[in-house]
This record gives C-alpha cells, structure tokens and sequence, in this order.
C-alpha cells in the first residue's frame, strides 16, 4: 500500500502541484481512508519528501541505463531529454518551483543530490564528446558541466519562463540546442541538425 500511496501521490503531485493537492485528495483518489496514508507517512510534508526522492530516484535511474547504452555523446543528450519529457508529460505546474516555495529546506536538500548526480553524468558525457571529436577539445569539462546543471535549473523558473509563455518541453528541447552548439565541432552539429530534423517529422 506504501508504494501504491507514493505512486499515485508523486503523480497528482507533479499534474497539481505540492500545494494544491491534500491528503483527502490523494485518500479520495486511491479509494482509502486518510487513516492508512497517516500509517505509512507521519504529514504531508513526509509524503512530499518522499515523492520527490521517488521521482529523483526513478529519473536518476533512467539516466544511467541510457548512459550504459554508449550511444554517441550527443545521441545520449537527446536520448535523456526524451526520457525526462516523456516521464514528466503530464506536469502542468512547476513542482521545482512550488518546492523552492512551501518546502525550501527539502528542495535545497534536493538540488545538492541533482548536483552531485548531473555533474557526474555531464562530466562523463563531454569526456566522451572531446574524446570522439564531438565537442571542442579546448572546453573546461567542470565549468560547463555546472554551467548546464545551472540552466537546467534556470528554465524550470516560473518567474523567469512563464508556463503562459514557455510549454517546459520547448524549453528543455531549446536548452539542450543551446549547449550543444555552444560546445560542439562540426562533426558534433552535423550529428545534431540529423536529430533535429528527425525529430521535426
């Protein structure tokens, strides 16, 4: 039941937002008493928490099978990217930025483990594209791996971007162009502008 409570949580969670969404309204959804969540998380605060590292968990997952599947470097981003796009679809608020807000202390908290797992898995990816003649040789590896880490965080701000202006998909699909042709040879943008163009049919 634990895990039943935690999947269908993290899911209203991320189509509703923390805020919005109750205990009853969860309860309601799983057809169970508010009673038998209480049993398993002590407050909300416990269940969002728990969510969260759900969704930190699963994405994080995702992305390391992709990265074991040792497709070219740039094939990798575009793979990742459409893993987090179809995974988080349904996500018509901005839990990032609805977490900064109610749960700071959990989202500080969060962003450190984000950190510590992108740096790792960037790093890995422009070693590899340098290495392949994908990305430029001269590139300072631990600069640009947090420069991407702080974009990826930079777009998902509503006050920044929008949600009236901006869908999340374009901004994830336009951020990762953005760093690409910032990093990439020739050989690497011809790679790109293929995927680009196969993703446009």
């Amino acid at each position: 039941m634990k895990d039943k409570i935690l999947t269908k949580s993290t899911g209203m969670f991320l189509n509703y937002g923390f805020k919005s969404v109750t205990m009853d309204d969860i309860a309601e959804q799983l057809g169970i008493s508010k009673k038998t969540i209480y049993a398993h998380f002590d407050n909300k605060t416990k269940l969002v928490e728990a969510s969260t590292l759900y969704l930190f968990e699963f994405i994080s997952t995702g992305i390391n099978l992709i990265c074991e599947l040792g497709k070219n470097p740039i094939d990798e981003l575009f793979a990742i990217k459409s893993f987090v796009m179809e995974h988080l679809k349904d996500e018509k608020t901005s839990p990032q930025y609805q977490l900064q807000k109610y749960y700071p202390k959990l989202f500080q908290t969060l962003k450190m483990k984000q950190l510590d797992i992108m740096q790792e898995c960037v790093t890995e990816n422009l070693i590899k594209g340098i290495e392949q003649d994908l990305y430029r040789s001269e590139l300072d590896v631990d600069f640009i791996s947090r420069i991407y880490f702080n974009g990826v965080i930079g777009i998902k701000d509503e006050e920044t971007f929008s949600r009236k202006d901006f869908t999340p998909s374009y901004l994830l699909e336009s951020y990762l162009e953005y760093h690409i042709r910032a990093i990439a040879t020739e050989k690497g943008l011809q790679i790109m502008e293929k995927l680009l163009l196969k993703n446009e049919k």
